[in-house]
């Protein structure tokens, strides 16, 4: 199962539009409330009904946990002591963590991005310290830990998770029924840390 949290102010582009590819590659997903209630508002006024409220252990099985941005969403999200928490625990037991535009600053509370190659929207980058940012990609990939710069980023954000979950050839054929297959290479713009020098 692949967890979306959300909070009141996420960015509903990057949520839904991941959810959306995910459930098309064959991946079971749901989006979590950590608001206290199920009814989530989004930064440009959309309300989402969550599938459930998250809870302590909800998530122990989780294949990867998703965090969209939005400034206010991330501001919210970082106010959840219990998601740093769980952030911190499924890293550290090899889940697949990814975050998009702004929520890269709710792992870097958590502290997963130290000494880490990773990207955000722009600007935001100085308030992660200690990570290795890419202002010339889309999406990074560094071990269990996926970040995406905003909201022109979704697709191949989700098409990055899902690679990992699914494998290349079902996203290849979702890719190619949404008309994404043939755009040119620079429009993708991921970058894996296996094609960079270590970090020193």
């Amino acid at each position: 199962m692949i967890y979306i949290f959300l909070a009141d102010g996420f960015e509903e582009i990057e949520a839904l539009g991941t959810m959306d590819i995910l459930r098309r590659c064959g991946l079971e997903v749901q989006l979590l409330s950590v608001n206290g209630k199920r009814v989530v508002n989004g930064a440009h006024g959309l309300e989402v009904k969550a599938d459930s409220v998250f809870r302590k252990n909800f998530v122990l099985h989780a294949d990867a946990l998703v965090l969209p941005g939005g400034m206010g969403g991330t501001e919210n999200l970082m106010k959840c002591s219990l998601l740093r928490n769980t952030l911190m625990h499924r890293a550290m037991a090899g889940t697949l963590i990814s975050a998009i535009c702004a929520a890269p600053l709710v792992l870097a509370d958590a502290d997963l991005l130290t000494g880490k190659h990773m990207t955000c929207y722009p600007g935001l980058q100085s308030r992660m310290r200690g990570c290795i940012y890419h202002p010339e990609a889309y999406v990074v990939e560094h071990g269990n830990i996926i970040t995406a710069a905003g909201p022109a980023a979704t697709p191949y954000f989700a098409f990055a998770v899902a690679t990992r979950l699914a494998g290349q050839e079902v996203v290849n054929k979702v890719k190619n029924d949404m008309l994404y297959e043939g755009l040119p290479e620079e429009h993708h713009r991921v970058l894996r840390v296996s094609e960079v020098l270590p970090v020193q």
